[in-house]
């Protein structure tokens, strides 16, 4: 396609994040919304736009995934919460790219820690549809995804780097999705063994982050060490939407750790807090932090606040925030994907433009 063509979109699935990329399709002025599609058959049939609460678009829910391929689009956007490697296998091959903000930044964490499908690993099914259908398959997000994008960047003028260190701290109570926590763990006693299994289980694919930034700061490691604080709820937590009993968990620290020979290198920290009302708590910095130590050093914040009028008492408005920045470094990179080489590819392989927004038209 040509570089002042609009890319032809269709996006899949319409929850929390796919809601708000529906809204943010409608203004972006490199891409084309052509179609959605819905699992729920109740969303089967139903304009796009009303099921994400602006209205009609003109564009009605789809549920097969042979009328995306019947589409032709230049790209396949996938916000579910879990991968579908079934929809994925047969839009690859058949010449459609597909970015997703599902749980895949370089395929390690899907390979290592869910089962392989006939002998074949995920990664390894997904490469062989790009390669049947000469097309391209990428997988962001805020965190991981353009979390450690902005730690690689801020190296950038460091002459021998020692240690790097990304971590996110953040208030995820506005993060609604009852699936996402549950799964993590959030709720369950933090004297269960198994809260620490899930929050683990939940929580490996920040390893990929770690291993994209060594990939693309070119050190080795030789693993990924786990590490976690626990906060107990100090009392039954009522968030409206979830509810925390009390000594369930409210908030964490983990800590991914990459490192070589025993020593650290390469780190992805997560400071979350669901409710302040933990012991212990941490003191959220509402962003995304880089420390560098190597020569020189390097502290970077960056703070995602909520555009100038918004209302900061309606929690609707604060989680739309969530939702967007985690699905807009998808959209803001399909441009650079359809341009890209076939295969599976990561941040690494995309063009700065992939990581830019755009100014408003």
């Amino acid at each position: 396609m040509k570089n002042n063509e609009r890319a032809r979109v269709f996006q899949v699935a319409t929850g929390n994040v796919g809601s708000e990329m529906i809204k943010r399709l409608q203004v972006h002025p490199d891409l084309n919304l052509i179609g959605v599609h819905c699992y729920s058959a109740d969303k089967v049939g139903r304009d796009a736009g009303e099921l994400a609460g602006i209205g009609s678009i003109g564009i009605r829910a789809t549920g097969t995934v042979d009328e995306i391929i019947a589409a032709r689009p230049d790209c396949v956007t996938f916000h579910g919460v879990w991968p579908d490697i079934d929809l994925y296998e047969k839009v690859l091959e058949a010449g459609i790219n597909v970015v997703t903000t599902a749980d895949f930044i370089t395929g390690h964490h899907r390979d290592s820690n869910h089962p392989a499908r006939e002998g074949r690993s995920e990664s390894q099914i997904i490469a062989a549809a790009c390669e049947r259908g000469s097309s391209t398959f990428y997988g962001t997000g805020m965190n991981p995804g353009m979390a450690q994008v902005l730690t690689v960047v801020n190296s950038a003028n460091i002459v021998e780097i020692e240690n790097v260190i990304c971590i996110e701290s953040v208030d995820v109570s506005c993060h609604h999705s009852v699936d996402t926590w549950r799964n993590c763990g959030f709720g369950m006693p933090v004297d269960d063994p198994e809260t620490v299994r899930r929050l683990e289980l939940g929580t490996r694919v920040f390893e990929d982050g770690v291993r994209l930034m060594a990939d693309c700061l070119d050190v080795e490691i030789d693993e990924v060490a786990f590490e976690y604080d626990l906060g107990a709820c100090t009392k039954e937590i009522d968030l409206g939407w979830y509810v925390l009993p009390e000594n369930s968990l409210g908030g964490c620290y983990l800590k991914y750790v990459g490192k070589k020979d025993g020593v650290a290198k390469v780190e992805l920290h997560c400071e979350w807090q669901m409710t302040p009302l933990t012991q212990p708590n941490w003191n959220i910095k509402g962003g995304y932090v880089t420390r560098i130590q190597g020569d020189p050093c390097v502290y970077s914040k960056q703070r995602i606040l909520p555009k100038p009028g918004t209302d900061f008492t309606n929690a609707s408005q604060l989680a739309s925030m969530g939702m967007s920045v985690t699905g807009m470094p998808a959209l803001n990179a399909i441009k650079a994907v359809v341009a890209a080489r076939p295969g599976i590819i990561t941040s690494k392989d995309l063009p700065l433009s992939a990581f830019a927004g755009r100014f408003a038209v």
